[in-house]
């Protein structure tokens, strides 16, 4: 199964197992003793109607299950939770960073879940019920896509830091500069799923510390330890985010010294010639009365003042350690 259908719906028995229904089913199954949960793409006109018209909840959880644009959060509803999480966007041809938002509505009997782009780790929880392995309470599902969610960033974060440690030794064994393109993306990776990722640790901590009656305490640990692992994958970032800084200052030395470099030779080459130039530009002018204008050999003799001038110069700037 998938999450591209503009509805999915499913009546899960807490077994571990579930019932998929139509939308037209929604309204008219029997939900005693059962969890229905209803997965929407948020911009159908189906989420729309049915959220907003048959859903029964808080109008502020409606609103924000279908809302454009969100921020990682959780808001305690009674008995119920609002939460909005970012996962890695995994989708063909897409950007990991581009992070992919969920909203979720969950109460003890209720799951009401939205997004815009597929998401993996929903695609997964209802593979599971396949073989009778879903979560068999709100709780444990809340549990589950967070895990997943979470889980998910460790592969996508350990591909940001080989790739810098990699930017690191390449640095160190070659003067190209062709990374400062790779440096710019590295750099704009971990800003971006930073910024989702922190208030999402906020939105997890807020999860395990105000309670609901149907999350016991138990799995309060279990968020709480999701909420370490996601803490550590910020603090990976960081440790990103602060060698690539120190990268692109080691790559800002290096061209500068590289420049300073040939601006030295430069200067060496202007400070040789400038004499020359100016004896032969004096010698050049077009007047009368200029030595040797009439001499066949003042060329060569010129010539060989020339040579002795600049051996001078070579022999002065060897004894000072200038070249």
């Amino acid at each position: 199964m998938s999450d591209k259908k503009p509805v999915q719906a499913f009546l899960l028995d807490k077994n571990g197992g579930a019932l998929e229904l139509s939308y037209e089913q929604l309204d008219t199954v029997d939900r005693t003793n059962k969890i229905l949960w209803v997965h929407f793409d948020y911009s159908s006109n189906e989420a729309i109607e049915w959220i907003t018209n048959k859903s029964k909840i808080d109008s502020i959880a409606a609103d924000a299950l279908l809302t454009e644009e969100t921020r990682p959060r959780t808001t305690v509803l009674g008995d119920s939770l609002l939460i909005a999480l970012r996962g890695a966007n995994l989708n063909p041809n897409s950007k990991p960073e581009n992070m992919v938002s969920i909203r979720l509505y969950v109460s003890e009997n209720l799951i009401i879940t939205t997004k815009k782009r597929n998401i993996l780790s929903i695609s997964e929880i209802i593979d599971s019920f396949k073989n009778n392995s879903g979560p068999k309470s709100s709780s444990e599902f809340l549990i589950d896509l967070t895990y997943r969610i979470t889980s998910r960033l460790e592969d996508i974060i350990n591909q940001i830091e080989d790739r810098t440690d990699s930017l690191e030794e390449s640095l160190i064994d070659s003067s190209d500069m062709q990374f400062r393109n790779e440096i710019l993306s590295i750099r704009r990776e971990t800003i971006i799923f930073r910024r989702y990722l922190f208030p999402q640790k906020e939105a997890l901590n807020k999860l395990y510390n105000d309670k609901v009656s149907w999350i016991d305490e138990y799995q309060r640990i279990e968020l709480r330890e999701i909420n370490d692992q996601l803490m550590r994958h910020i603090e990976e970032l960081d440790t990103i985010r602060d060698k690539v800084i120190l990268i692109q200052e080691e790559l800002a030395n290096t061209l500068s010294e590289q420049m300073n470099k040939k601006m030295y030779v430069l200067s060496l080459i202007s400070v040789i010639f400038l004499p020359l130039t100016f004896l032969t530009g004096l010698l050049g002018i077009n007047i009368g009365g200029i030595p040797g204008a009439k001499d066949d050999n003042a060329f060569y003799v010129f010539s060989l003042i020339l040579v002795v001038l600049v051996t001078i110069q070579f022999y002065i700037f060897k004894r000072k350690n200038w070249i």
